[in-house]
């Protein structure tokens, strides 16, 4: 696959998509995505700013056309910085069927190596394309996952929402991130 240096972002001969960090100049327009993403939980506009500037090294937007169709934003814990916490995936209409959501995991995979050898993220259990993205993922890069309820419904939210459950990949298998891109684009198509 042909590509520009990460800096200047990262696009496939694929299709037209771009894959970059995100900028401050894009918290609205994640903000935007996340909302016409159901059933997304939306942040506030200002924590979507948050994500674009003080975590904009461990996320991920895409661009198809100049718009923006696809986002990741994520962090790595304070408390062990091997893992990665992916917060939210998002891709709009217009970007699905690419593989994208599996492509940008694979571009913050590929940024943190090797530092990051965990992949953490929350799902509800009946997020049946969000199970499948991470499973996916978790199965090109030959890694092992183990899940349990992270937050309750009752204990953390009152009865108002579903267990979030955690699900934990790694460690990534070193070797499998030097896999082709093509093999991992079809992680978890969105």
């Amino acid at each position: 696959m042909n590509t520009v240096s990460i800096s200047q972002g990262r696009r496939s001969t694929e299709d037209s998509v771009r894959l970059r960090r995100p900028r401050a100049t894009d918290g609205h327009a994640i903000h935007a995505l996340v909302e016409a993403c159901p059933p997304l939980d939306r942040n506030s506009a200002y924590c979507n700013l948050l994500q674009a500037s003080h975590f904009a090294e461990t996320s991920v937007v895409a661009e198809l056309d100049g718009r923006m169709v696809g986002c990741i934003t994520g962090y790595r814990l304070p408390e062990d910085p091997s893992v990665l916490f992916i917060w939210q995936v998002a891709v709009a209409p217009a970007g699905r069927g690419r593989g994208l959501a599996g492509r940008m995991l694979r571009e913050l995979a590929e940024r943190h190596a090797p530092e990051v050898r965990y992949l953490h993220t929350t799902i509800t259990e009946d997020n049946a394309a969000s199970w499948a993205l991470f499973n996916g993922f978790a199965q090109k890069f030959d890694a092992p996952t183990r899940s349990e309820v992270l937050f309750s419904r009752d204990t953390h939210f009152g009865g108002t929402h579903d267990d979030e459950v955690l699900l934990q990949i790694g460690p990534l298998n070193a070797d499998a991130r030097q896999v082709p891109a093509r093999r991992l684009a079809g992680a978890g198509r969105n």
